[in-house]
């Protein structure tokens, strides 16, 4: 029984982030242990703060001052002593604060929040009502009459306990069985409600059979499962290799020796097409992890996980937390995609956590990918990871062939859409043979930037350093960083009050072209804006495969991971933004998203064609990823980064500034790189290259000025431990009221 306790308090500052020592009351004792959650006195004000215990101690007893605990959770919901070390794992790791890690780690309603309901503050869940009336027959005599709707009721009842919802299915309401309710002829009880999502799948009625290649991949994978010790492999398989069976197989495996399984995947809108491969082969014993779930099914499908009624987890990104027992596989789909990596705090890598986890549970991480990131491939070289690879398509059918569209001779010949003549004839084709097109663009709304035609003023967003974009759907200009908008849409310029035009295209104006020049043609888009509303990605995606419409037009949604049988043309548009964008990783970024929208096309019996539009036909990146040649790509890619000092040859972190006065926050990136090379030269062994100070790509973002210092590092504990001194300092000297400043190991350094 805990007497006196450490805690981490909620909304603590970086320099400020300590465990606190505070009293246990007697009636909380029996309740609070470490890794519980609590609820405490902090500050002179004594205000109620969320807290979670880290440890026990015995010095409080000789300081009168400390204060008392005000409340705390139920045992059931303390931290387990893996999800602990987690949090000490984060906080070492991306920097954050020891509740920040503890907010990523339990779903939204999971956790608490504090409530004023009496004497002293008390805690309560975030999601307080989330179960459902039972009912049941009795033993009891029915007296009185029986109505008709009443014996409905007792009728639908026959088979057993049925929840008020599946009741009202049937058309039986809830005044009905209350009534009886009332007789004694039924029991209510209050039960959690149900955690099925994604419930109306299609049980496999085949066994899953291997090719050759994938049955050899599968074996040299299910060595290292057996192995008994902890493990990790690169499954490096060209797009339709069949990577997604060798899976299914790999967690069949897992199950079956009593084992428990984590996929992860980088996009919502990847998630149904694996949920239900998965449940078609396992059933209900597979629970789903992501950010499009409610956060009341979040919470339900979190609580089967942990209570031991899930077998598989299926998520993206957050799902790596999932609080799964005895893990025997965990799987990273598409494990290049920038997605991995949180961009708030805690910055962590899903793949840093992955590998915690593995090494935790003894076992296998295994990462996948057409196009495996460079430092993946580069770790599986080296030999630390195993590489296991399909080299051919499952089917047997050939990669896609492959033409490059020059857009310049496309304008100069007159034609100023979006759309080449070359790909308009490849989809009049796929139209008449009844086949399906998708086509990525990576710009969403109608066109990009509006400009004036007197004296070149581009319209931007006042809070923000970016060109507003003109949403014609909605009648406004729209900025994507801070959402912000103008309407109507100014014709005239605000600076001379000349003629505005607006250039360029997005989704929606590719869209209305494509509408023009197919008026036959259904044509579906996904981006952002057609995806908000809850289960839009699954409903889209399932229209599409049953037919409903011709052509796909959207994001880089579009390019990863999904299957549809009857797509044998794909179409990439406006890829030079990509090709010239700033950041080491923005040749990778173009190889991996037409290498992988590429292997969208002929997936089945119908042979597949692309067609890629691009004001530099000659590109080599475009060139190897339309041969689909990682493995050139791999050796060019490797040897650049080598000669420039990149990953995997050294770490990035960036120290990013953010503050509303620009001096302000220049002179606070200069002070912490000052500190930093001070601090640096008093400890041998540190090899370090500073860059900067430098604005940031996107300077401004809601009337905050950022600015970043990048460091070349070994990211190891004394790079970290010089880190956590020199946050410290930046602290100790109040520079944190003119820049906030975070730390970040992943990013490109493009933002």
């Amino acid at each position: 029984m805990a007497e006196w306790v450490q805690v981490a308090v909620n909304n603590a500052t970086f320099h400020f982030d300590k465990l606190y020592t505070y009293r246990v009351p007697v009636h909380l004792q029996s309740r609070v242990f470490v890794g519980s959650m609590v609820l405490v006195p902090f500050g002179r004000g004594s205000a109620a703060r969320m807290g979670v215990v880290l440890g026990l101690d015995g010095s409080g007893a000789q300081d009168k001052r400390v204060k008392s605990i005000y409340d705390a959770a139920p045992e059931q919901a303390k931290l387990s002593p893996e999800l602990l070390e987690l949090v000490y794992f984060l906080k070492e790791h991306t920097f954050c604060t020891y509740y920040e890690a503890v907010k990523a780690i339990i779903p939204y309603g999971a956790q608490y929040k504090p409530v004023n309901t009496g004497a002293a503050p008390q805690l309560q869940k975030q999601i307080v009502r989330h179960t459902e009336p039972v009912y049941e027959r009795t033993d009891a005599p029915w007296e009185g009459r029986k109505t008709e709707k009443q014996m409905a009721a007792w009728q639908a009842l026959e088979g057993g306990a049925l929840t008020l919802r599946r009741l009202e299915e049937q058309g039986i309401t809830k005044a009905v069985l209350d009534r009886l309710a009332e007789k004694g002829v039924l029991k209510v009880s209050q039960q959690d409600k149900s955690a099925a999502v994604y419930e109306d799948y299609i049980p496999a009625r085949e066994e899953v059979t291997l090719s050759q290649p994938q049955q050899a991949a599968y074996d040299q994978l299910s060595a290292l499962m057996d192995s008994g010790k902890p493990a990790a492999a690169l499954l490096h398989g060209v797009t339709s290799s069949g990577k997604t069976l060798v899976f299914l197989k790999l967690i069949e495996k897992t199950v079956a020796q009593g084992r428990r399984a984590l996929v992860l995947v980088p996009e919502i809108s990847l998630t149904p097409q694996m949920i239900y491969r998965m449940k078609s082969h396992f059933g209900d014993r597979v629970a789903v992890q992501h950010s499009a779930l409610s956060n009341t099914e979040r919470l339900l499908q979190w609580q089967q996980i942990q209570n031991g009624g899930a077998d598989i987890v299926v998520g993206t990104r957050s799902a790596i937390f999932a609080p799964l027992s005895d893990i025997g596989l965990i799987i990273i789909d598409e494990e290049q995609e920038h997605t991995y990596q949180s961009d708030s705090a805690p910055r962590y890598s899903a793949h840093d956590v992955a590998k915690r986890r593995a090494a935790s549970h003894r076992a296998l991480l295994l990462l996948a990918s057409a196009t495996p990131s460079t430092e993946s491939y580069y770790a599986a070289r080296q030999g630390r990871y195993v590489l296991v690879e399909l080299l051919e398509r499952y089917n047997q059918m050939p990669l896609p062939e492959v033409r490059l569209v020059d857009m310049r001779g496309e304008l100069a010949s007159g034609n100023t859409s979006s759309i080449s003549r070359e790909l308009a004839d490849e989809i009049r084709k796929n139209l008449a043979r009844g086949e399906q097109t998708i086509l990525l663009l990576n710009r969403r709304g109608y066109k990009t930037v509006g400009m004036c035609t007197a004296c070149g003023e581009v319209l931007r967003c006042e809070s923000c350093s970016v060109p507003m974009v003109y949403h014609k759907a909605d009648g406004h200009l729209l900025c994507h960083y801070c959402g912000k908008t103008i309407r109507p849409v100014p014709e005239n310029c605000p600076k001379c009050g000349g003629r505005m035009k607006y250039t360029g295209f997005g989704t929606q104006r590719v869209e209305e072209e494509l509408e023009e020049l197919f008026p036959q043609a259904r044509v579906l888009r996904m981006d952002l804006d057609t995806t908000s509303r809850k289960n839009a990605h699954e409903k889209m995606l399932r229209r599409f495969a049953k037919g409903e419409y011709d052509i796909m037009l959207g994001t880089q949604m579009v390019a990863k991971g999904l299957d549809f049988e009857k797509v044998t043309l794909v179409g990439v548009l406006g890829i030079d933004q990509l090709l010239f964008a700033q950041g080491y990783r923005a040749s990778e970024n173009v190889f991996s998203l037409v290498t992988q929208v590429i292997g969208r096309g002929g997936r089945a019996q119908k042979a597949g064609r692309a067609v890629i539009q691009t004001v530099d036909p000659e590109n080599p990146v475009l060139k190897l990823a339309a041969r689909q040649d990682y493995k050139a790509f791999y050796r060019d890619e490797i040897a650049f980064r080598k000669m420039n000092l990149y990953p995997p040859f050294c770490s990035i972190c960036l120290a990013v500034f953010s503050g509303t006065k620009e001096a302000d926050v220049l002179a606070a990136a200069h002070a912490f790189a000052q500190e930093v090379q001070h601090l640096a030269q008093q400890r041998t062994g540190l090899p370090l290259r500073i860059l900067g100070p430098a604005p940031m790509n996107v300077a401004k973002i809601n009337d905050h000025y950022r600015y970043k210092l990048t460091m070349k590092c070994r990211n190891d504990r004394a790079f970290r431990s010089l880190m956590g001194d020199v946050l410290g300092e930046y602290s100790a000297k109040g520079l944190p009221s003119k820049a906030s400043v975070h730390l970040d190991f992943h990013s490109d350094s493009d933002n």
